[in-house]
């Protein structure tokens, strides 16, 4: 093969039939949660659901998508990562549809607690770790980090279109006569309804995906933890998911909705000009996830992590120090344009340290944990924000703290190579 083809082949990787149904059901999945998530709290509203309701609706949905993605990845590379899948397809179905046919606050909290619900748009649900593990074993070493990249970048671009169709949609229904509450439904019956399809997508899936019964590290079973689903590799594993957690947490302090009330309060920043902003920093960070990949290859992938990382955090703690609107878009719009490197690799990362049998577990366990990080720090970032004096404090402190889990990561990890960097 030639150079150039070589080069071609690292950016677009061929994929194999199942590889391609993972980014199918990737991109179906995100445009799903993209969907609902614009009209979910509306569609609570309608209902009669009060503010603290919704609140506690939204909190119960997190909590409960947490607990069943932690027992379903730490299981799936035992029980089958396609059953596994198709039961988390399952529970989409089951959420979508309580959610379309009842008023029942109670039967919502049941529903939101068991089923799988993305308030916010983003990935949750058991199906991020098992996919990963699944296109890990399905593609080369040296092709991993790139298809993860494009794996993610698929996904962001799949949400953002799944946004923007769920707002047409209830408009356009509203439009020709429709309630908001008729509308708003029509668009959790179509959540529904991409469950439906992602189980009959799932179903087409080969065995080709699970993990092998004489995989390495079957023999290290009796020392692990089989209710984690880790044994070999739980050391390295509960390792990367402190460190990730950490990492979470500060990042935490800076979650979009909490920075968009930051413009708005520091400058004054219309709804329209912000939407603008965002929509540019969540294309620039989708897109930076490609360039992983090709950095990757030449420094290593903590190299990586932490070299694109380290001036992603100090540009983000400049934020609250400029002087006027167009330089702090400026500064955010740089950050966000390397923000998201250390995604892929992190990803690649944690596939490729650990065995086979363990990689759904690894990747569970450990995005869990960056769950449960992310989840505490929003409450000190409202007390920030509270403080006109302190309204900068949340891009300080997060950037401070990402420095540190960078150090820590790369003093931790440094020597630890994966297959293709030995």
């Amino acid at each position: 093969m030639q150079p150039n083809q070589t080069s071609r082949t690292m950016l677009f990787p061929p994929l194999s039939s199942d590889s391609r149904l993972l980014f199918a059901t990737r991109s179906l999945r995100l445009f799903a949660y993209g969907f609902l998530s614009v009209v979910l709290a509306l569609y609570l509203a309608e209902l009669g659901l009060d503010e603290r309701q919704i609140g506690l609706l939204l909190t119960l949905t997190l909590v409960g998508d947490t607990v069943i993605s932690l027992w379903i990845t730490t299981n799936a590379d035992r029980i089958g990562r396609r059953r596994m899948l198709s039961a988390g397809a399952a529970l989409m179905v089951l959420a979508g549809a309580a959610f379309a046919l009842t008023r029942n606050f109670l039967v919502l909290t049941l529903a939101a607690t068991i089923g799988v619900i993305s308030p916010s748009g983003n990935e949750i649900g058991p199906f991020l770790p098992v996919e990963q593990a699944a296109l890990s074993q399905l593609v080369p070493n040296q092709r991993r980090t790139s298809v993860l990249a494009w794996y993610h970048l698929v996904g962001s671009f799949a949400t953002a279109l799944g946004a923007l169709f769920g707002g047409v949609l209830s408009q356009g229904l509203q439009g020709r006569g429709f309630l908001p509450l008729e509308s708003y439904r029509a668009v959790v019956m179509g959540y529904a309804a991409a469950g439906v399809f992602l189980v009959a997508l799932f179903a087409r899936l080969s065995s080709s995906m699970e993990v092998s019964t004489n995989s390495a590290g079957m023999e290290g079973r009796a020392a692990g933890w089989p209710g984690l689903g880790l044994y070999r590799s739980k050391r390295i594993v509960l390792k990367l998911a402190a460190l990730f957690s950490l990492d979470a947490f500060a990042g935490g302090f800076v979650i979009q909705s909490l920075v968009v009330y930051w413009f708005y309060t520091r400058f004054g920043v219309k709804p329209a000009l912000l939407g603008s902003i965002f929509f540019g920093a969540n294309i620039l960070a989708g897109v930076s996830a490609l360039s992983a990949a090709w950095i990757a290859r030449r420094i290593g992938l903590i190299r990586t992590m932490v070299f694109t990382h380290l001036p992603s955090n100090v540009l983000l703690m400049l934020v609250p120090l400029m002087p006027n609107l167009l330089l702090a878009i400026v500064v955010l719009l740089l950050r966000f344009s390397i923000s998201q490197m250390d995604v892929p690799t992190r990803q690649s990362y944690t596939m490729a340290v650990v065995e086979p049998n363990e990689r759904s577990a690894a990747s569970g366990v450990t995005g869990v944990a960056r769950t449960i990080g992310a989840s505490l720090a929003p409450v000190f970032t409202g007390l920030f924000l509270s403080n006109p004096a302190l309204l900068g404090m949340p891009f300080l402190v997060s950037g401070a703290l990402k420095v540190v889990y960078d150090f820590a990561l790369y003093r931790s990890f440094r020597a630890v190579k994966t297959p293709e960097e030995s």
